[in-house]
């Protein structure tokens, strides 16, 4: 048998610099989701307050909520007139773009007085960060007469943190108090999605 003289491997300095490089890496990597979830987060919370002044800037400019709007049909035509009751009524998540309930034509509505951008023929929810979409209007499950913006699909994570953070969310039933709310009970959970609330 034939030996094979003067063979190679690493030495350990390499092998350590080689484990630095990939420790570097996957911390950046890290990081990296860490930036990514927050800006998420903040979007979530800065569209919720576009929204909130779309509705009043809405509101300051025509005296009726979108969608509420019993005058709509005189400023574009093909809309249905809302019922001037000061709700939007009842909050979905599935708008098709000829819906014409309360809750799907704010978004037209606002899409066509120049506040929101989209298609200005459709009455689609938006799409929200996590790949969910947004609602608005009245919720049966929440206190009767309030308004609400409804995120769906939101981490449960998320949730704790924009409730920890803009409003009551510092005890275990901060899910259901104060002006932002789940469809569950965020508060303890440690996985799954809920839909976030935002009173306005």
């Amino acid at each position: 048998m034939k030996l094979i003289r003067n063979q190679k491997g690493f030495t350990l300095v390499e092998l350590a610099i080689v484990l630095v490089i990939i420790g570097l890496i996957l911390g950046a990597v890290l990081k990296g989701q860490a930036l990514i979830a927050n800006a998420k987060v903040k979007r979530t919370y800065s569209m919720e307050r576009e929204i909130v002044a779309a509705v009043n800037t809405y509101l300051d400019k025509y005296s009726k909520y979108p969608g509420d709007d019993n005058a709509v049909s005189t400023r574009w035509a093909g809309l249905t007139d809302g019922n001037n009751d000061g709700l939007i009524s009842v909050m979905s998540t599935t708008c098709a773009a000829a819906t014409a309930t309360e809750t799907c034509l704010a978004w037209r509505e606002m899409r066509l007085a120049n506040l929101l951008t989209g298609d200005t023929t459709s009455a689609v929810n938006p799409g929200n960060p996590f790949g969910g979409v947004v609602g608005i209007g009245t919720v049966a499950a929440l206190p009767a007469n309030t308004q609400w913006i409804g995120f769906t699909n939101i981490p449960f994570d998320v949730c704790q943190q924009i409730d920890l953070q803009y409003d009551d969310g510092s005890s275990a039933t901060g899910y259901n108090t104060g002006s932002i709310r789940g469809s569950g009970n965020y508060s303890t959970a440690t996985t799954g999605t809920f839909t976030l609330y935002f009173q306005f």
